[in-house]
């Protein structure tokens, strides 16, 4: 059966046992506030028995700890980094899209509406004195802020956009550099568990670093099995991809890469934004993630010209040029393409009078044409507003005027040289002398509730279609980033229910190996007493 002291090597087997449970519950206990750590727990089994030499049976010769597994559910971990990667997209455009709405100002005592209003009150009051120099200058004044409110608007929208290109830069290298901590770990753990034995806190490090990672980027990650190893066990390699490419070959790893565009994706666009893409030049496609949303409303024009198809900065930037342009041909030349056909036909209603139609106010009445002065222009290289004549150029025709429209946008409007040197140039009267007519300036100010200016309407619906567009998208994305933040809580809480560390679970635990190894310390004192009776007792026989 055994040598005479089989008990012995029993209660020795058992106290080696306890103190492996022992030792794992106070691995437990000391790793409870880790971030990523899986509780871990000892594999006990009974040893192999030995046959009695009586033939009555078998007697059991003990127990032994034979590993120490990590618990966890791999399919919660799936399902985390597939719901995590939603969660970073809607999470970034929430955030920078309240950045936009914020810009906007709307509604308030300092947005457009309130603006547009001082602006034309400015032009009301303007009509019932047109000679008050002290009315004369607020017009100007007032005209000056509107032209202000949207060249600070476009470079704000242009300094996010750099914001934004400086992100995307900080996020692909964190996405390199969590790539190669993988490969890095999953050496450390192929190694470690040629020989059988599982790297549990190493495979722990692994799973916080692909947590991190699938909030940047949509992944998927898999342990696959390629072969068989000398031992027979499987050979498991661990792979991350990303729209089916190869991110994480094990023990690999495919770079990222930016690159400056040379063409602007966007005529709105800055310069220099960068392009991701893989490192052997294929395209990088991608779904989710933090990336996603940085790239989307960077570029973002409802798909024109190739970009996103989602309303980003491109998108508002290019709204706000259109305003400018439109609003500025129809104030200046009282154009209104109102059938939106690209042309201007009289017999529509589409050529009103517009302030270039109108004389100065010190016309001596002997002119034959109206001053040709447009009140809005655009800001020149020099960094100060062109005159009528420049902005002109000696176009006649209405295509050829038109087309000098083109040159405004929100980032340089601006009240001509003309009117901010002379406010006589602010004209309001149709006929050459007579101040006291006032057919310009009560045609410009019927442009503001003009409702075929824009296909949207008046000036302010306009921009109050704008503002509703871009809060219903806001407030979609602050609603997507809650509900999957609620999800991915879940989810965490399920992962913690079952890898998690309960302090009183581990209490209960370590009585009960405390009771084992007590027992097993006794068994072996009762054991040497045995022996010691046997020994002497016998041995004087």
């Amino acid at each position: 059966m055994g040598s005479g002291f089989f008990g012995l090597d029993i209660a020795i087997r058992g106290l080696y046992s306890a103190q492996r449970q022992l030792d794992v519950v106070n691995n437990n206990i000391n790793n409870i506030n880790t971030p990523g750590y899986s509780r871990q727990v000892a594999v006990q089994v009974a040893t192999t028995p030995l046959a009695l030499n009586d033939g009555t049976g078998m007697m059991g010769t003990g127990s032994e700890v034979i590993a120490v597994n990590r618990v966890r559910d791999e399919y919660l971990d799936y399902k985390y980094w597939s719901e995590q990667c939603t969660y970073g997209e809607n999470k970034i455009k929430s955030e920078l899209l309240a950045d936009i709405e914020a810009t906007f100002n709307e509604p308030s005592n300092s947005g457009f509406t309130q603006m547009l209003n001082e602006f034309y009150n400015a032009l009301q009051e303007l009509s019932k004195d047109p000679s008050s120099e002290a009315t004369r200058t607020l017009v100007k004044q007032k005209g000056i802020t509107v032209a202000k409110y949207f060249n600070n608007t476009a470079t704000h929208f242009e300094k996010l956009q750099a914001d934004i290109n400086y992100r995307i830069n900080t996020v692909v290298t964190e996405i390199n550099s969590l790539a190669n901590q993988i490969t890095k770990l999953n050496r450390q753990i192929y190694t470690i568990e040629l020989n059988g034995t599982i790297a549990n806190e190493l495979r722990d490090q692994r799973t916080v670093l692909v947590d991190k990672l699938s909030s940047l980027v949509d992944i998927t990650a898999n342990e696959v099995t390629v072969g068989t190893l000398p031992n027979g066990q499987e050979d498991k390699h661990f792979v991350i991809t990303i729209g089916g490419k190869t991110l994480v070959n094990h023990f690999d790893y495919t770079k990222l890469v930016l690159n400056q565009r040379n063409d602007k994706l966007n005529p709105e666009d800055i310069a220099n934004l960068y392009e991701v893409s893989w490192e052997d030049g294929n395209e990088l496609i991608i779904n989710s993630g933090e990336l996603k949303g940085y790239l989307d409303v960077r570029d973002g024009n409802l798909g024109q010209n190739g970009s996103p198809n989602y309303a980003g900065i491109p998108y508002y930037i290019s709204k706000l040029n259109e305003f400018a342009r439109t609003f500025a041909m129809a104030f200046n030349e009282g154009f209104i393409d109102a059938d939106r056909n690209g042309l201007i036909e009289d017999d529509k209603g589409e050529n009103v009078l517009g302030h270039a139609d109108g004389y100065k106010l010190n016309s001596t009445g002997g002119e034959t044409e109206p001053a040709g002065i447009r009140f809005f222009t655009y800001i020149g290289d020099d960094g100060a507003a062109v005159d009528s004549l420049t902005f002109i150029g000696g176009a006649t025709s209405k295509a050829d005027i038109r087309e000098k429209y083109k040159k405004i946008t929100a980032a340089n409007l601006a009240v001509g040289m003309d009117v901010i040197n002379d406010i006589n140039n602010i004209c309001t009267s149709g006929q050459a002398g007579k101040i006291e007519n006032t057919d310009i300036i009560s045609s410009l100010i019927d442009l503001r509730d003009n409702s075929h200016m824009f296909a949207e309407g008046k000036p302010e619906d306009f921009m109050k279609s704008l503002v509703a567009f871009l809060g219903i998208d806001s407030q979609q994305a602050k609603r997507m980033a809650e509900s999957q933040d609620n999800i991915i809580k879940l989810i965490e809480n399920s992962r913690l229910s079952i890898s998690g560390v309960s302090i009183d679970e581990e209490m209960v635990n370590m009585i009960k190996s405390h009771q084992v190894y007590a027992a097993s310390a006794k068994m072996i004192t009762t054991m040497d007493e045995v022996y010691e009776i046997l020994i002497n007792k016998v041995g004087k026989w």
